[in-house]
């Protein structure tokens, strides 16, 4: 994960005014927060947006970290989520708009974290499965109610464990188990009903 030491360092530079160990921390959390913020906005020009709001709440917050309280990349999504969960909520029908045209971009970062790694050995018409598969996750993903996406999403595509998660939204483990549960429900029945649409 992350050496706790060197971030302690980095973070003490940074508010000494060294622009470059900003660099440092940027280039270290840039993926995780995209992705993260790609997840829960659909699109790529939204998760970029949202990715600079992100950075942008913690330069100025970076002084309110405590590392006595929790590891550095728990305090990192902890303030992406909560800008998300903010955006979210003053942007709720926006939300629901969403297309999924601009969900299958050809930038890198915007590929969905099982496509970031490449696999020569798969066929060409393999990947266009897959790219499609990819596709029907993320818009059912988009189709969850927030509480439930989040849930989902921290758990199955950011490997957090069940006490991380309590912490992080601030509830007990049993409805964070509970939110997954019923989330990955009503996920594979939303799948089910698209893949029944394409057959």
């Amino acid at each position: 994960m992350e050496d706790a030491q060197i971030i302690a360092t980095l973070i003490r530079r940074c508010l000494a005014g060294e622009a470059a160990a900003w660099t440092e921390i940027v280039q270290q959390y840039n993926r995780r927060i995209y992705n993260i913020c790609y997840r829960f906005a659909g699109t790529p020009d939204a998760a970029q947006d949202l990715t600079q709001e992100v950075f942008i709440k913690i330069y100025r917050t970076l002084g309110s970290y405590d590392e006595e309280r929790g590891a550095f990349v728990t305090w990192v999504t902890t303030v992406t989520r909560n800008l998300l969960v903010d955006h979210f909520r003053k942007t709720r029908q926006d939300r629901m708009t969403a297309s999924l045209d601009s969900a299958a971009s050809e930038h890198e970062d915007a590929l969905p974290l099982g496509e970031q790694i490449p696999d020569k050995a798969q066929p060409p018409d393999a990947r266009v499965q897959s790219r499609e598969a990819q596709e029907m996750v993320h818009a059912a993903l988009q189709k969850l109610s927030p509480e439930l996406r989040e849930a989902v999403i921290l758990r199955d595509l950011q490997d957090m464990d069940y006490r991380e998660i309590a912490g992080l939204l601030r509830v007990p483990e049993g409805t964070v188990k509970s939110r997954i549960n019923r989330g990955r429900a009503e996920l594979a029945r939303l799948l089910q009903r698209t893949y029944r649409q394409v057959v």
